[in-house]
């Protein structure tokens, strides 16, 4: 199993023509993701081919998302559009009842996120980001814009705030693989939160242990905590990027922001290790944690 996208999910992809579109589309193409469609409307009625293994694809371009969902039945959109336009591009999937899309975009104003988060709560549909890598499911689906190549498919879930940390982590433990790599992104509002990962997680039978990856600013580690010591039963392993970040001082996630002793990596890790999570000081020591967790 897995947790928010399987082999079955199908796919469309909000700014398939644009370069990134094109780009991570061929990625995802190329890691088994079933890709049915692109959204543009200045563009609907046209394919674009993309290669797949020694073949080609043509993926069809319809003009909304509700036309998209009619068409080929997706039940995922991944969502590669400016920032500018992200609000009106989420909020078009989320009007159509996408039951899940996945925001890649960084820099999307924290009002415009705020905004269509409260409508995709109203309407009872998950968003995954924005500014996040999307998630993987190895050997099943890939939604975003994770490297596939760099772990198979296992028992370790893995719910992380950074995407590059994402990635090391995935290599890492390369030799347990995942069953699903999630990266929920560091904006200050965010569409699926750790509580929601580790809460999938906890009821995914092929899931074994959770790693969790967080950082400074906000408090959402430490509600992490607290769910986890209330709900969560299976062995979860902790990292917090930012033990030396200067205080006061924004660092690349918008999110990442620490305010007099609130947020900080040392308050995190002393709310994980009060829950009974095994925090590591660096993501190669995480790691290490979880091997031996595992080889136990």
């Amino acid at each position: 199993m897995a947790i928010f996208i399987t082999e079955a999910s199908k796919v469309i992809v909000q700014g398939m023509t644009g370069s990134e579109g094109q780009k991570h589309t061929t990625r995802m193409l190329a890691s088994g993701t079933t890709i049915v469609g692109g959204v543009n409307p200045r563009k609907a009625g046209t394919t674009v081919t993309f290669p797949q293994g020694d073949l080609t694809v043509d993926v069809p371009v319809f003009g909304t998302v509700a036309e998209a969902m009619a068409a080929t039945g997706a039940d995922v959109s991944v969502i590669f559009v400016p920032p500018a336009h992200t609000k009106g591009a989420v909020m078009e999937a989320i009007d159509a009842g996408m039951p899940l899309s996945v925001i890649i975009t960084e820099g999307v104003p924290v009002a415009d996120t705020a905004e269509f988060f409260a409508h995709a709560q109203a309407k009872g549909v998950r968003l995954i980001g924005p500014n996040c890598p999307g998630l993987i499911s190895p050997g099943k689906s890939n939604v975003g814009i994770i490297p596939a190549d760099i772990t198979g498919p296992g028992k370790i879930g893995l719910v992380s705030k950074s995407g590059t940390l994402t990635y090391q982590m995935m290599y890492e433990l390369r030799d347990f693989g995942f069953s699903t790599a999630i990266g929920i992104g560091g904006d200050p509002i965010i569409g699926t939160t750790h509580i929601d990962a580790l809460e999938a997680f906890e009821n995914d039978p092929e899931t074994a242990a959770i790693v969790m990856i967080g950082e400074i600013g906000g408090d959402a580690e430490e509600r992490a905590a607290a769910y986890i010591q209330a709900h969560v039963t299976k062995p979860v392993v902790g990292y917090v990027a930012g033990f030396t970040a200067p205080e006061g001082k924004t660092m690349g996630h918008a999110g990442a922001i620490v305010s007099g002793s609130s947020g900080t990596a040392q308050a995190k890790k002393e709310a994980l290790e009060a829950a009974g999570v095994r925090v590591g000081k660096t993501p190669s020591e995480t790691a290490a944690i979880m091997r031996e967790i595992l080889s136990a």
